[in-house]
């Protein structure tokens, strides 16, 4: 796997790097290194939630992710460095324009015209893959006191993407609040 650029993002400086030749295709990932739901743990695949497919589609992925080192990293030694790693590895199918500060459409929510600035994963497609593997390692037995997903370093580094990619696209991430319910004609 070739190695991911860095983004003009601050906190992406901040951590540190490790070339491991990632190779998803044709791994071998030791029995008992990840603990993974088998088909009698869980229901058919037909009748889960789409998040629920979604969910173990991304365990899959991630404990696959930990396979491909060399040697494999078992999930009880799994890190929220290598949560990191995995965010970075992610980051290469987004599908979002982030421009660079020298990009002359930096902050600019519809540019003009097309440019070479990366397409990168939206902080919101992070925070909901994060939260579906934070769920996912306690239901695989991860231990809820010690889950890499849920890592303080995580949330920072997740405010500071929604923060830059807020700038660089010229876009407001801002909570939205609810409306309060209206109450109709009572009967």
């Amino acid at each position: 796997m070739e190695p991911i650029p860095e983004p003009d993002c601050p906190i992406h400086h901040q951590i540190h790097h490790h070339d491991h030749n990632h190779s998803l295709s044709n791994i071998d990932i030791p029995v008992n290194t990840i603990i993974r739901p088998t088909a009698t743990d869980s229901p058919s695949s037909s009748t889960l939630s789409r998040y629920e497919n979604q969910k173990r589609r991304d365990w899959n992925t991630f404990c696959q992710y930990l396979g491909s080192h060399r040697p494999p990293i078992p999930l009880a030694a799994c890190t929220s460095m290598h949560v990191f790693d995995f965010l970075r590895y992610q980051d290469q199918f987004g599908k979002t324009k982030v421009h660079h500060q020298t990009c002359p459409f930096f902050g600019l929510p519809n540019p003009p015209a097309p440019c070479p600035c990366p397409l990168r994963q939206a902080w919101g497609s992070l925070d909901a893959l994060l939260g579906r593997l934070r769920a996912a390692y306690e239901e695989n037995g991860g231990d809820p006191g010690a889950n890499p997903f849920g890592a303080k370093g995580l949330r920072v580094y997740l405010k500071e993407v929604r923060d830059y990619q807020a700038k660089a696209r010229g876009v407001s991430y801002e909570k939205k609040r609810k409306r309060p319910k209206e109450k109709g004609p009572s009967s």
